[in-house]
């Protein structure tokens, strides 16, 4: 039986070259070139009705990237993930693993690892492959969480920009979301109105004699 190759997955090519000299000839390593998919930038790419649902978009090179890593994974039994280890990295991860799914290149007796290294060393790599881990959902979902918002608040509030800064080039990234936030925090701030209510307590003993606090909830059959 010939020996299956594991398949590498880096985000640099230059990583590539460097990875595939240290782990030799049972591996292949590609790049994905950073990311590989993105959401379109026209309306309706993500649906806050729809529980959020998020449209991906590969462009005509990302395409290419992921064919090549899809005809890979034909002669391996193992893809290994070794974007880089932030949440960027993580979600190139996911999203590969998506788009091989939506091709059918996964097969189901292909193993899936997610591997990180902080320095390209021989050790450093080696040790990594021999600790791999699953996908963090947690980071992933954080990634999505970011998209969508950069996304819906980008998309209706550039076009205000545009109009009322010339040469303002988009709002969008994380500091808009974060200010919408804090004027939705400060409008509920200064909308409430304080009212002064009291509590009734009272210190009780059971036929026992031990202690208990009794609170007053309802009188006259109304809720309090």
């Amino acid at each position: 039986e010939v020996p299956r190759m594991k398949l590498v997955v880096v985000e640099s090519p230059a990583k590539a070259k460097t990875i595939n000299k240290y782990l030799g000839k049972d591996y292949k390593v590609l790049a994905s070139y950073g990311h590989i998919r993105d959401l379109p930038s026209k309306n309706g790419s993500v649906d806050p009705d729809n529980d959020f649902e998020m449209v991906w978009e590969a462009d005509s090179k990302s395409s290419k990237r992921i064919s090549d890593i899809a005809n890979a994974l034909k002669e391996a039994d193992t893809l290994i993930l070794a974007t880089d280890p932030d949440r960027e990295g993580e979600a190139i991860s996911w999203h590969l693993i998506e788009a091989l799914k939506k091709r059918r290149a996964l097969k189901k007796d292909v193993a899936v690892e997610r591997v990180v290294f902080n320095a390209i060393t021989k050790k450093s790599v080696t040790e990594a492959m021999e600790h791999p881990r699953g996908l963090d959902k947690e980071l992933i979902d954080s990634y999505l969480a970011r998209r969508a918002l950069d996304y819906l608040v980008g998309f209706t509030l550039s076009p205000v920009l545009w109009r009322k800064l010339p040469g303002s080039r988009s709002a969008g990234r994380v500091q808009s979301v974060a200010l919408r936030l804090i004027c939705d925090r400060e409008l509920e701030i200064e909308a409430f109105r304080s009212q002064e209510y009291w509590t009734v307590e009272t210190d009780m003993k059971t036929g026992g004699g031990a202690p208990f606090v009794a609170r007053l909830v309802a009188l006259d059959g109304r809720k309090l």
